[in-house]
C-alpha cells in the first residue's frame, strides 16, 4: 500500500491532467471548425495537426479519470 500523502499527490496530479485534457478535447472538438473561432484556427497548420489528435486525447482523458476515481474511492472512500 502507498501512503495517504502519495495517494493525495497522485489524485491532485490526475485532477490537473483531467482538466488539461478536458480543455484539449474541447478545443479539438469536431463541431468547433463550424464556429468563428474554429474557422480562424483551422487556417493554421499546427492547429490542423492538433485537431487530428482529438481521438487520442480522449484515451488519455478516460485513463486519467478512471485511475483518479479508483484512487479517490480507495483512499478517501465512497462519497455516499
Amino acid at each position: 500500500m502507498i501512503s495517504a500523502l502519495v495517494a493525495t499527490r497522485i489524485l491532485f496530479v490526475l485532477g490537473i491532467v483531467n482538466v488539461i485534457t478536458g480543455l484539449l478535447i474541447f478545443f479539438s472538438y469536431r463541431c468547433l471548425p463550424g464556429s468563428k473561432l474554429g474557422k480562424n484556427l483551422m487556417k493554421y497548420r499546427w492547429y490542423q495537426k492538433y485537431f487530428k489528435l482529438h481521438c487520442y486525447i480522449w484515451w488519455i482523458f478516460w485513463l486519467s479519470v478512471i485511475v483518479h476515481a479508483i484512487f479517490a474511492i480507495v483512499y478517501i472512500g465512497w462519497p455516499f
